[in-house]
Parts: structure tokens; C-alpha cells; sequence
């Protein structure tokens, strides 16, 4: 039995709770941190910082469990619609067994963040079927200056309010950066660069969307924590800051698992700063290299990823790709109407807040 939930549109008054499940970046950069908050603020959501705000704990916000307790705290909080993270890091993975699961699966929450949240947003549809969102974090996405800014705000609020009709199409943005200024410092827009999806491989697939920081799920593939990838899933992945010799053998981990020959098609997102180790090759190149003759529909260059603006893309939903026409279509609505559940053909109406549950 397969079994998906949907967090009900939310509308009105909207409250973000903030964690921070590994990189302490309220308390390195708070400059970068607060004008993101400042940012949502003025656009009229309401924000709630999680208990490690302005806390370190070296290279992260807290303890294992200060950090797992921090999401828990949030989750629990009835004023908060959105957990969002404030930045990625490393080590979100740890937290992944002490995330209270069962909660969740009564009181589903719209869950986003990118990069290293990646552990969480998997975990959680692992374990709940909750759908999850990737895409912008508080502080590195909402920090930027416009107009990145507002473009990536614009993504993630038709997401996340579900004011998409679907199918929707993910239209490119004409412009992208991945320029670094120092957050410290920054008092300007970055360089704007034209933009280009790139069809690698000419085809049309549908299916489940899975996938997310690909760096970040090597360190829970395997275990209970990471989705099974199944036959006709459409599989997402992005890196950032790594070179050639690293994603050669990343993307070599996912044929070696055998997850290459069950996709049916892959979007890979924009590689912030890939240092190609002098080679001039592309990622896209050496995914083709790793995975040698295939059918397989593939799209590289898409904006949802480290670079600006971002995308936010529903985990666990249906979507559509034609890489020749470079297109990447959502087929459902990543959130339900409230007191609305559907299962199999039959539509009930109750007077409860319930998810949204599929069976086949």
C-alpha cells in the first residue's frame, strides 16, 4: 500500500518556525540571518526563531538532541505552518532518529528547506509519506538582495499556498548567479547571467519526483531514513561547491545502487562553483559517462539547487518531463483543500483537519 499525505493550503496569516539542524548560521552571520527574517517579515508572515537562534555549538547550532528537540519544539508549536530551515550544513542526518514521526503523520506541516535539510525532507517522506518541499531556507535564500530575492519568493509562495494550477509548468528564469560576495559584506545585487536549461537526453517520462542535494543523501542511503527509489520514479539532484573528481564518484554510487537503471528520468539541478579539476567538463557530461548508453530523459541546468533564484519543488509528487522541449511540469497539487480526504475514487467530506491519503 502506498500511502501519500498532503499539509492543507494554508491562507491568511502565516507563521514560520526557524530551525536550525546543523549550521549555525543565526549566530555566524546574523546579518545574512536577520534580513531574511526581516524579509519575510515585511511581506507579512509571521516568524517564530527555534530555541538554538544566535546559539553554536562549534561548526553547529547545538547537540544532536538540542537540535532534533529544537524541529520537535517547532512541529509541536500549533501557531506554526511552516517549518523552514534557516540554512543546510552537514550533519542534519543525525537527527534523523529522534524526529517524532508519529506527530507528524497526525498534524502534517509544510516542511522546506535545500542542501544538507535534504536528510530531513527524505526522512520525513520516508516515514510519514508526508510530501516535503525543496527549496529556499531563511537565511542563505531569503538573505539574498532583490531581485533574486523576490523571484525566489514568488516560486515558493505559489508552492506553498498552492495557488498553481496544475499541470503547472516551471517556467525558466531568464536570469541566474552564482557569484559570491562575502554575507558580511554584501550591499549589492549579484551578477545577473543569462540563463539555459540543457537537454542531455531527448525524451518525455511522468512520475514521482525524488531526490534533493545528492552529497547530502550519501550520508543516510541505505538505511530506513532515505525513500526507496523505485522503477519510473523521476529522480532530482543537485551539489554544490564539489568537484569533478567527487561527483564522478557520487553519481557512480547511484549506478552501483542500481538507481540509474530504475529512473525514469533525471533533472539535475545547476552546480554552484564546480570546479571541473581542469577537465572543461560539465556534470552533465560526466553523469553521462557514469551511466553510458541510455533512453533515459535528462534535463541539467535547472534552478532549484545552491545558485539564485530558487525553485521550490514538491518531494513526492507527480511530474512530467520533456527534456527536448525542456520542461518540467508538476501534475498535482502539492497541498489539499482542508477537511478533504480522498481515497482511491470515492471523495469524503469530515469535519476535521485530516491529510491527504492516495491508495492504489
Amino acid at each position: 500500500m502506498s500511502v501519500l499525505m498532503k499539509a492543507n493550503k494554508i491562507s491568511g496569516k502565516i507563521t514560520i518556525g526557524v530551525f536550525s539542524s546543523s549550521s549555525p548560521v543565526s549566530a555566524t552571520v546574523p546579518v545574512r540571518y536577520e534580513r531574511g527574517i526581516a524579509y519575510l517579515k515585511s511581506i507579512g508572515y509571521e516568524i517564530v526563531n527555534g530555541s538554538l537562534y544566535r546559539k553554536q555549538d562549534s561548526y553547529r547550532s547545538g547537540t544532536i538532541q538540542e537540535r532534533a528537540q529544537e524541529f520537535n519544539q517547532l512541529l509541536y508549536n500549533e501557531k506554526v505552518q511552516i517549518l523552514m530551515a534557516s540554512i543546510g550544513g552537514n550533519n542534519t542526518n543525525s537527527i534523523l532518529p529522534y524526529i517524532d514521526y508519529e506527530y507528524l503523520k497526525k498534524h502534517p506541516k509544510i516542511i522546506i528547506g535545500y542542501s544538507d535539510t535534504t536528510a530531513l525532507l527524505l526522512a520525513v517522506y520516508a516515514k510519514t509519506g508526508l510530501v516535503t518541499f525543496y527549496g529556499p531556507a531563511a537565511a542563505s535564500s531569503f538573505g539574498e538582495l532583490p531581485p533574486f530575492v523576490d523571484w525566489t519568493f514568488k516560486y515558493f509562495e505559489s508552492m506553498i499556498k498552492s495557488e498553481i494550477t496544475c499541470p503547472y509548468d516551471y517556467q525558466m528564469p531568464e536570469f541566474w548567479t552564482d557569484e559570491v560576495i562575502k554575507w558580511d559584506d554584501q550591499n549589492r545585487s549579484k551578477e545577473q547571467y543569462k540563463n539555459d536549461w540543457i537537454c542531455v537526453k531527448p525524451g518525455v517520462c511522468q512520475g514521482r519526483l525524488i531526490g534533493g542535494n545528492l552529497n547530502t543523501m550519501e550520508g543516510f542511503f541505505g538505511t530506513e531514513y532515505m525513500p526507496e527509489i523505485k522503477k519510473g520514479d523521476i529522480l532530482f539532484i543537485e551539489d554544490s561547491l564539489k568537484d569533478a573528481c567527487t561527483i564522478e564518484r557520487s553519481f557512480s554510487l547511484l549506478k552501483l545502487a542500481g538507481v540509474l537503471d530504475r529512473v525514469s528520468g533525471i533533472i539535475l539541478g545547476k552546480h554552484e562553483k564546480f570546479d571541473d579539476n581542469g577537465t572543461g567538463r560539465k556534470p552533465y557530461e560526466i553523469l553521462q559517462e557514469v551511466m553510458g548508453e541510455t533512453e533515459i530523459p535528462i534535463l541539467a541546468e535547472f534552478d532549484c539547487c545552491h545558485t539564485h533564484p530558487m525553485f521550490t519543488l514538491p518531494i513526492g509528487c507527480q511530474v512530467k518531463l520533456d527534456a527536448e522541449k525542456k520542461r518540467v511540469s508538476l501534475l498535482e497539487s502539492p497541498g489539499v483543500n482542508k477537511n478533504i480526504i480522498t481515497i482511491s475514487k470515492t471523495l469524503w467530506l469530515f469535519n476535521c483537519s485530516a491529510p491527504y491519503i492516495m491508495l492504489p
